[in-house]
């Protein structure tokens, strides 16, 4: 994946990819961890840098809910939205509600070539609603 988009193979980009893969929705720090395990010699700064990296080459792309700090998912190249849970923050992952890519049709365009649309459903996941979290 990273040769193909033109990225120099290294292991703390490859072991932040992996954790990208293994952990969906994850913040940096966790991120950080995960890598940790595997390379326990890595810097802050050579994550950040690997997923800066992979985000502008498309491999990973980066997410911020609002009240959020920024996560980062494998799941790129389609338009996707999310379900945030107000309670305790956990992201889950929904297709488009109607054919393909139905957001990037906007009421008006106001001139802008529209090429992504951020949608986020926001509400209480099924295990807070049970807990009462809510």
């Amino acid at each position: 994946m990273l040769r193909g988009a033109a990225l120099r193979v290294t292991r703390p980009r490859v072991a932040v990819l992996n954790a990208v893969y293994a952990h969906p929705h994850a913040d940096t720090d966790s991120i950080i961890g995960a890598v940790r395990r595997d390379l326990p010699e890595v810097s802050h700064q050579a994550v950040y840098d690997s997923l800066h990296a992979l985000t502008a080459a498309g491999l990973v792309r980066r997410i911020q809910p609002s009240g959020s700090v920024a996560r980062y998912e494998s799941r790129v190249r389609d338009n996707h939205h999310h379900l945030v849970c107000r309670s305790c923050g956990r992201i889950t992952d929904v297709d488009c509600a109607v054919g393909e890519a139905p957001c990037l049709t906007a009421s008006h365009d106001s001139g802008f070539s529209i090429d992504e649309a951020e949608v986020i459903y926001w509400g209480v996941c099924p295990d807070c609603s049970t807990t009462g979290n809510s």
